[in-house]
């Protein structure tokens, strides 16, 4: 047999004598390295777990359930676990890319925008009708009239609170305004004391580099650590998308939600 392999090896030009040397000198630290195996460490509980498929098993007949089927059943809740884990963060990784700077994209629509204008004419809609309300109240508080209905004297009254409503309004700004005066502009946190500063959803931590001597500059490395946040609708959007929870009951629980 070693002839044969000797001669396929020969036909195709290799030399079996200097793969040989090369793979050992390459791998030189791992030779007579000894491997061991690592301890196999379930994901979940064994006893409740085992305890609780004994339960679901008594119901159906069976009264022994090995333990590698335990550790079965762990490996496989950790790995579907992992799986769910990646794929709804690949939902929110795409959900959180923008395209506004790449030139291959254009914008068709701006909703944002639109939703902002329709705000701000609500908003203009509002302002006019309550300087309406105010005008006719001001009216009604102004009438000197003898023979007062009780709809003149309802005006009346609503005036009065609604100046009073604006007279504490002007109050407090000005209480507001003073309390700011007093306390003074607001100082800048510095952002070379030791810590971690989370701004906008990132953590920023801050790690000390090499220790120098006193009053030699020390050098110091902002370590900028973004965190991925998940949301309801982007674990929807991956039910809906999955063949076995598209039709599930989770699924429509968490849209009544």
């Amino acid at each position: 047999d070693d002839d044969d392999i000797n001669d396929v090896a020969s036909m195709a030009g290799v030399n079996l004598n200097e793969e040989s040397a090369r793979i050992m000198a390459a791998n030189s630290d791992l030779v007579g390295t000894q491997i061991q195996s690592c301890k196999d460490e379930p994901f979940l509980a064994a006893i409740p777990l085992h305890k609780r498929i004994l339960e679901m098993a008594k119901k159906l007949g069976i009264t022994d359930v090995p333990a590698e089927v335990i550790t079965f059943i762990s490996h496989a809740t950790q790995n579907r676990l992992r799986t769910v884990i990646e794929k709804v963060t690949m939902v929110t990784q795409h959900r959180m890319e923008s395209h506004k700077d790449n030139e291959w994209y254009e914008q068709a629509t701006d909703v944002r925008s639109q939703l902002k204008f329709f705000e701000q004419l609500e908003h203009l809609e509002k302002q006019r009708k309550d300087e309406q309300e105010r005008e006719i109240l001001l009216k009604a508080a102004k009438s000197r009239s003898r023979q007062e209905d009780p709809e003149q004297a309802r005006l009346k009254q609503k005036a009065k609170e609604m100046q009073q409503q604006e007279l504490a309004q002007m109050r407090q700004r000005d209480a507001n305004l003073t309390a700011l005066a007093a306390i003074g502009p607001r100082k800048k946190r510095k952002l070379d004391s030791p810590g971690l500063l989370t701004i906008g959803g990132e953590v920023l931590g801050m790690t000390s580099g090499s220790q120098a001597g006193f009053g030699a500059p020390t050098s110091r490395q902002y370590a900028r650590q973004k965190v991925t946040r998940v949301t309801l609708r982007d674990f929807i959007f991956y039910m809906e998308q999955e063949r076995e929870t598209s039709h599930s009951l989770l699924l429509y629980r968490a849209l009544l939600k």
